[in-house]
Protein backbone atom coordinates (compact mmCIF):
# COMPACT_ATOMS: atom_id res chain seq x y z
CA UNK A 1 0.00 0.00 0.00
CA UNK A 2 2.74 2.46 0.81
CA UNK A 3 4.43 1.67 -2.43
CA UNK A 4 1.06 2.20 -4.62
CA UNK A 5 0.67 5.59 -2.42
CA UNK A 6 3.93 6.93 -3.44
CA UNK A 7 3.00 6.14 -6.93
CA UNK A 8 0.16 8.20 -6.90
CA UNK A 9 1.88 10.77 -5.37
CA UNK A 10 4.15 10.48 -7.93
CA UNK A 11 1.76 10.62 -10.67
CA UNK A 12 0.13 13.40 -8.98
CA UNK A 13 2.64 16.30 -8.81
CA UNK A 14 4.34 14.89 -12.49
CA UNK A 15 0.11 15.85 -13.05
CA UNK A 16 0.17 19.44 -11.66
CA UNK A 17 3.76 20.02 -13.12
CA UNK A 18 2.18 19.19 -16.82
CA UNK A 19 -0.98 21.56 -15.96
CA UNK A 20 1.68 24.29 -14.36
CA UNK A 21 3.96 24.14 -17.36
CA UNK A 22 0.87 23.97 -19.87
CA UNK A 23 -0.47 27.30 -18.16
CA UNK A 24 3.68 28.38 -18.48
CA UNK A 25 3.18 27.68 -22.47
CA UNK A 26 -0.21 29.60 -22.40
CA UNK A 27 0.80 32.78 -20.77
CA UNK A 28 4.08 33.28 -22.96
CA UNK A 29 2.26 34.42 -26.00
CA UNK A 30 1.88 37.10 -27.56
CA UNK A 31 5.68 37.97 -26.35
CA UNK A 32 6.30 41.30 -25.04
CA UNK A 33 8.37 43.68 -27.59
CA UNK A 34 12.08 42.28 -26.66
CA UNK A 35 14.82 44.44 -25.76
CA UNK A 36 17.63 45.09 -28.77
CA UNK A 37 20.24 42.70 -28.51
CA UNK A 38 23.62 42.04 -30.68
CA UNK A 39 21.76 39.24 -32.72
CA UNK A 40 18.82 37.02 -33.54
CA UNK A 41 18.85 33.02 -33.68
CA UNK A 42 15.78 31.26 -34.66
CA UNK A 43 15.16 27.74 -33.85
CA UNK A 44 13.63 25.18 -36.51
CA UNK A 45 11.31 22.96 -36.39
CA UNK A 46 7.00 22.34 -36.35
CA UNK A 47 6.05 25.39 -37.43
CA UNK A 48 9.36 26.88 -38.58
CA UNK A 49 7.68 29.24 -41.23
CA UNK A 50 6.24 31.13 -38.29
CA UNK A 51 9.22 31.16 -36.51
CA UNK A 52 11.04 32.46 -39.08
CA UNK A 53 8.59 35.18 -40.12
CA UNK A 54 8.59 36.38 -36.29
CA UNK A 55 12.57 36.26 -36.52
CA UNK A 56 13.28 38.50 -39.92
CA UNK A 57 10.57 40.98 -38.10
CA UNK A 58 12.53 41.19 -35.56
CA UNK A 59 15.07 41.75 -37.64
CA UNK A 60 13.51 44.08 -40.02
CA UNK A 61 12.73 45.99 -36.96
CA UNK A 62 15.89 46.66 -36.12
CA UNK A 63 15.82 44.67 -33.07
CA UNK A 64 19.10 42.93 -33.97
CA UNK A 65 21.70 43.33 -36.56
CA UNK A 66 21.64 39.60 -37.75
CA UNK A 67 19.73 36.71 -37.83
CA UNK A 68 20.77 33.23 -37.50
CA UNK A 69 18.23 30.32 -39.00
CA UNK A 70 19.53 27.23 -36.92
CA UNK A 71 19.34 23.52 -37.64
CA UNK A 72 17.71 24.40 -41.55
CA UNK A 73 17.48 21.63 -43.50
CA UNK A 74 20.62 20.16 -45.99
CA UNK A 75 18.11 19.91 -49.04
CA UNK A 76 16.80 23.49 -48.85
CA UNK A 77 18.48 26.81 -50.41
CA UNK A 78 19.32 29.92 -49.61
CA UNK A 79 16.41 30.98 -51.86
CA UNK A 80 13.88 28.48 -50.24
CA UNK A 81 14.30 29.98 -47.09
CA UNK A 82 13.85 33.35 -48.63
CA UNK A 83 10.63 32.46 -49.89
CA UNK A 84 9.41 31.21 -46.77
CA UNK A 85 10.50 34.21 -44.46
CA UNK A 86 9.12 36.28 -46.92
CA UNK A 87 12.58 38.58 -46.48
CA UNK A 88 13.06 41.44 -48.24
CA UNK A 89 16.26 40.35 -50.54
CA UNK A 90 18.44 43.05 -49.51
CA UNK A 91 18.28 42.63 -46.22
CA UNK A 92 18.34 38.65 -46.19
CA UNK A 93 21.22 38.92 -48.66
CA UNK A 94 23.26 41.18 -46.04
CA UNK A 95 22.13 39.97 -42.73
CA UNK A 96 20.42 36.36 -42.25
CA UNK A 97 23.09 33.40 -41.68
CA UNK A 98 21.78 29.37 -41.82
CA UNK A 99 23.21 26.90 -39.97
CA UNK A 100 22.51 23.93 -40.81
CA UNK A 101 24.52 21.01 -38.61
CA UNK A 102 21.81 21.27 -36.29
CA UNK A 103 19.89 18.11 -35.55
CA UNK A 104 17.97 18.85 -32.46
CA UNK A 105 17.73 21.52 -29.46
CA UNK A 106 21.38 20.22 -28.18
CA UNK A 107 22.83 21.29 -31.71
CA UNK A 108 20.84 24.73 -31.57
CA UNK A 109 22.48 25.28 -28.81
CA UNK A 110 26.10 24.69 -29.90
CA UNK A 111 25.88 26.36 -33.44
CA UNK A 112 23.78 29.33 -31.35
CA UNK A 113 27.20 29.05 -29.16
CA UNK A 114 30.05 29.29 -32.40
CA UNK A 115 27.58 32.08 -34.38
CA UNK A 116 27.78 33.99 -31.09
CA UNK A 117 31.31 34.02 -30.64
CA UNK A 118 32.46 34.15 -34.36
CA UNK A 119 30.25 38.15 -34.42
CA UNK A 120 31.26 38.52 -30.93
CA UNK A 121 27.75 39.24 -29.82
CA UNK A 122 27.07 39.39 -26.14
CA UNK A 123 23.08 39.33 -26.59
CA UNK A 124 20.44 37.25 -28.53
CA UNK A 125 16.99 37.08 -28.62
CA UNK A 126 16.03 33.07 -29.19
CA UNK A 127 13.10 33.12 -31.33
CA UNK A 128 10.91 29.62 -31.47
CA UNK A 129 7.78 28.17 -30.54
CA UNK A 130 6.20 28.88 -27.88
CA UNK A 131 6.36 24.92 -26.70
CA UNK A 132 9.98 24.36 -27.44
CA UNK A 133 10.97 27.60 -25.73
CA UNK A 134 11.35 26.12 -21.98
CA UNK A 135 13.66 23.33 -23.15
CA UNK A 136 15.07 25.70 -25.34
CA UNK A 137 16.23 28.14 -22.71
CA UNK A 138 17.46 25.52 -20.98
CA UNK A 139 20.12 24.12 -23.49
CA UNK A 140 20.93 27.57 -24.83
CA UNK A 141 21.95 28.44 -21.08
CA UNK A 142 23.76 25.29 -20.59
CA UNK A 143 26.17 26.39 -23.37
CA UNK A 144 25.92 30.02 -25.31
CA UNK A 145 24.97 31.35 -21.19
CA UNK A 146 28.43 29.91 -20.01
CA UNK A 147 29.89 32.21 -22.30
CA UNK A 148 28.59 35.07 -20.88
CA UNK A 149 25.64 35.70 -23.64
CA UNK A 150 22.51 37.52 -22.80
CA UNK A 151 19.16 35.71 -24.06
CA UNK A 152 15.78 37.25 -24.60
CA UNK A 153 12.76 34.48 -24.96
CA UNK A 154 10.86 35.26 -27.82
CA UNK A 155 7.57 32.60 -28.42
CA UNK A 156 6.02 32.41 -30.79
CA UNK A 157 2.35 30.87 -31.25
CA UNK A 158 2.56 28.24 -34.19
CA UNK A 159 -0.50 26.14 -36.18
CA UNK A 160 1.57 22.69 -34.47
CA UNK A 161 0.11 23.49 -31.25
CA UNK A 162 -2.48 25.32 -29.48
CA UNK A 163 -1.77 26.31 -25.95
CA UNK A 164 -5.44 27.22 -24.85
CA UNK A 165 -6.85 23.58 -26.16
CA UNK A 166 -4.37 21.11 -26.06
CA UNK A 167 -5.82 18.98 -24.07
CA UNK A 168 -8.83 18.96 -27.34
CA UNK A 169 -6.21 17.24 -29.70
CA UNK A 170 -4.60 14.11 -29.21
CA UNK A 171 -1.55 15.00 -31.14
CA UNK A 172 -1.22 18.07 -28.83
CA UNK A 173 -1.49 16.53 -25.64
CA UNK A 174 1.36 14.07 -27.03
CA UNK A 175 3.21 17.32 -28.13
CA UNK A 176 3.46 18.70 -24.95
CA UNK A 177 3.52 15.63 -22.43
CA UNK A 178 6.77 14.78 -24.67
CA UNK A 179 8.13 17.97 -23.98
CA UNK A 180 7.64 18.19 -20.67
CA UNK A 181 9.22 14.75 -20.23
CA UNK A 182 12.22 16.05 -21.78
CA UNK A 183 12.24 19.81 -20.14
CA UNK A 184 12.33 17.67 -16.37
CA UNK A 185 15.28 15.39 -17.92
CA UNK A 186 17.05 18.68 -18.84
CA UNK A 187 16.61 20.11 -15.62
CA UNK A 188 17.91 16.74 -14.42
CA UNK A 189 20.78 17.27 -16.22
CA UNK A 190 21.64 20.08 -15.20
CA UNK A 191 21.01 19.70 -11.27
CA UNK A 192 23.31 16.28 -11.89
CA UNK A 193 26.00 18.52 -13.24
CA UNK A 194 25.76 21.59 -10.40
CA UNK A 195 26.50 19.20 -7.78
CA UNK A 196 29.78 18.04 -9.33
CA UNK A 197 33.06 19.62 -9.25
CA UNK A 198 33.31 23.55 -10.46
CA UNK A 199 35.47 24.24 -13.14
CA UNK A 200 37.52 27.21 -12.09
CA UNK A 201 39.43 27.28 -15.71
CA UNK A 202 43.14 25.63 -16.27
CA UNK A 203 45.91 26.47 -14.33
CA UNK A 204 48.92 28.68 -15.89
CA UNK A 205 51.80 26.10 -15.51
CA UNK A 206 54.04 28.17 -17.56
CA UNK A 207 57.25 29.36 -16.57
CA UNK A 208 56.56 32.35 -16.63
CA UNK A 209 53.97 31.70 -13.76
CA UNK A 210 56.33 29.99 -11.44
CA UNK A 211 58.00 31.91 -9.04
CA UNK A 212 61.40 33.39 -9.27
CA UNK A 213 64.60 32.38 -7.30
CA UNK A 214 67.10 34.65 -5.83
Amino acid sequence: MRSVAAFLVLVLIWTAGLVAFAGRIQQSTPAPTPQRADGIVVLTGQGARERMAAGVALLTDNYGRRVLVSGVNRDLTREDIRTATTAVKRLYDCCVDLGFSALDTVGNARETADWARAMRFNSLIVVTADYHMPRAMLELRAVAGRQGVALQPYPVATSAFNARRWWRSPTATRLLVMEYCKYLAILGRELVLSLGPKDHGPKDHSPAAAPQKG
